[in-house]
């Protein structure tokens, strides 16, 4: 009998959605990217992978190559890029997902028909408009054309915006994710396990020192700052940003920023052993989006993005710097994956609810269930189809 839990990965990257599937008991028997240092990377930790535009794959070759048929997958799980959607840029949004590389994905779910799929995106999504051919808004929004294309296939869909955090990685980070079932099967977004605030130290936020402390004087492969930067850069204590630096060079430090709306807590931004880490991104040394060292005048190195995104220490990243970072930085965090694994491991095998008649003192146990969703899932919502 083949493995029932046998899964297919879209949009790879560097694995960190994978890696915490396969944590959680899913096996993951191929990945799939565009990029050749994604594939490279795969290949390197023993994982098979086709190279390749999902354009111009067809299903068959995707089961074929992870040996399985139709209908047979466990799971299919991927993020299809959608930076318009990103609030970290201009928000343009598009005319219609199924114009992009969400077409595609919907397509290998059609066609294969797995139990499950997982799709994870940027928090935008929940809130990006429908736009027209000249960026103007229309009615609806980009969520609404996403679950339309899912009742199509009838799955029943589950999705929010969780934060990572929450999940015991060391990062605040929010993604959109999405779970279906083709069965009707009674799915839901993973509870979160860690909070600000807990009695017990192994379920409270995990700390930027508690993750990479060891490595600040061995930080191996590592990008630089411009002096110009730098310069300013030395003037901010840990945990600062541009406002820490002194009033006399404000103007000349901030550039055209200076007179600018928004917050720009990026700028000049150091980070802090005593809290997690703000979003990995894709370059530590960007301007808006500075990740200075707590402690050292450089930005993280790639073994602390890699830290942080709960990659293993023997993870092989391949290709050039600027490839890794920007590896690691689109990543999944592995411990976020991991929850989202368990959940739907944790409904396959029917062991997810405990069944009772009653439950004792309702108006307590919906007040802690309030404050959990209010902690870890915000705009949680479920589609039947």
């Amino acid at each position: 009998m083949k493995d029932t839990r046998a899964s297919i990965s879209l949009f790879s990257g560097a694995m960190g959605l994978d890696l915490g599937l396969l944590q959680a008991g899913v096996d993951i028997k191929l990945g799939q990217d565009f990029n050749a240092a994604c594939v490279h990377t795969m290949e390197q930790n023993g994982h098979k992978a086709i190279l390749g535009d999902i354009r111009a794959i067809e299903p068959e070759q995707l089961l074929s190559a992870a040996g399985l048929t139709f209908g047979e997958p466990f799971l299919i799980c991927g993020g299809p890029p959608c930076q318009p959607f990103s609030t970290a840029g201009k928000r343009l949004g598009i005319n219609d997902p199924r114009g992009s590389l969400f077409r595609e994905y919907v397509r290998m779910i059609d066609a294969i028909r797995p139990r499950f799929f997982v799709m994870e995106n940027v928090k935008g999504l929940m809130s990006s408009p429908l736009k027209d051919v000249n960026g103007n808004n229309t009615t609806g929004k980009v969520i609404d054309v996403i679950l339309d294309e899912f009742a199509k296939l009838h799955y029943k869909t589950v999705f929010g915006v969780l934060d990572a955090v929450n999940y015991g990685v060391p990062q605040f980070r929010e993604r959109f994710v999405m779970i279906g079932s083709r069965d009707n099967e009674d799915i839901f977004l993973p509870l979160p396990t860690h909070f600000q605030t807990h009695q017990n130290a192994a379920n409270r936020w995990v700390t930027l020192g508690n993750t990479i402390r060891d490595l600040e004087n061995m930080p191996g492969e590592c990008a630089e700052f411009s002096e110009s930067r730098l310069k300013y850069l030395k003037m901010v204590p840990e945990g600062g940003n541009w406002k820490s630096l002194p009033p006399e060079v404000l103007k000349d430090a901030m550039g055209g920023a200076y007179a600018s709306g928004g917050g720009k807590v990026g700028f000049y931004r150091r980070l802090s052993y005593s809290q997690p880490s703000p979003t990995v991104v894709t370059s530590p040394i960007q301007k808006a989006t500075m990740m200075c060292h707590p402690t050292k005048d450089r930005p993280l190195s790639v073994a602390e993005y890699a830290r942080i995104q709960q990659f293993p220490d023997n993870w092989t990243l391949t290709g050039t710097t600027i490839d890794k970072y920007r590896q690691t930085g689109n990543a999944v965090p592995v411990g976020l994956a991991k929850a989202i694994g368990d959940a739907i491991v944790s409904v396959a095998e029917g062991t997810s609810t405990i069944q009772v008649k009653r439950v004792r003192g309702t108006a307590i146990h919906e007040k802690i269930q309030d404050a959990i969703q209010i902690g870890g899932i915000c705009n949680a919502k479920n589609r039947t189809t």
